[in-house]
């Protein structure tokens, strides 16, 4: 196994997506989750988890984001924002955010030594685009494996593979067994 460069950034691996009596359940979670497992060896000490969390009042537009979502209104210790699969405890940091978007400050301060963010996790087709786009922007190389992410069911995670693939050089879809050599 090759070591790839860059800053691996695991996308919302929480309960509250793998479960599937969830209504935002990713249905391909457990094989978005099988290829992370298989990406972290590579990134010792170079990886970070995020959690995307519910805001304690909803502001602006998010309001009736919320009043469609009521279930997911708890606080960020709720179990639904757990991480699964024994991710817990996997990385240096573990960033929450209450926005789909994950390109944080804090995101981009760990991502900027390395000038190369390897994204994955769910969903595809919301959070894992919603970061590469304004990473692409900020002048990182983003690298989305595509069979360690899970959309929102299988259409929707082609066609948001197929858009991110139209932003290349900035961003680049590959897989786990290209990326690992």
């Amino acid at each position: 196994m090759t070591t790839p460069p860059g800053l691996l950034a695991v996308i919302d691996m929480q309960q509250v997506f793998a479960d599937p009596a969830s209504p935002w359940a990713a249905p391909r979670y457990a094989e978005a989750a099988q290829g992370v497992r298989r990406l972290l060896p590579a990134f010792v000490d170079r990886t970070v988890f995020t959690r995307f969390v519910a805001p304690a009042h909803p502001t602006g537009a998010w309001q009736a984001y919320y009043d469609r979502w009521p279930f997911a209104l708890r606080p960020p210790d709720a179990g639904l924002w757990h991480l699964t699969d024994g991710f817990e405890g996997q990385a240096e940091a573990v960033l929450d955010a209450p926005t789909f978007g994950k390109w944080t400050p804090e995101l981009a301060a760990l991502a900027a030594p390395h000038g190369r963010l390897v994204l994955v996790g769910v969903s595809t087709d919301c959070c894992v685009l919603s970061t590469a786009l304004p990473a692409a922007d900020a002048g990182i190389e983003v690298l989305v494996v595509a069979d360690a992410c899970a959309g929102a069911d299988d259409d929707s995670h082609a066609k948001a593979l197929h858009l991110l693939d139209l932003y290349r050089p900035l961003i680049r879809v590959t897989t786990t067994a290209e990326l690992l050599g």
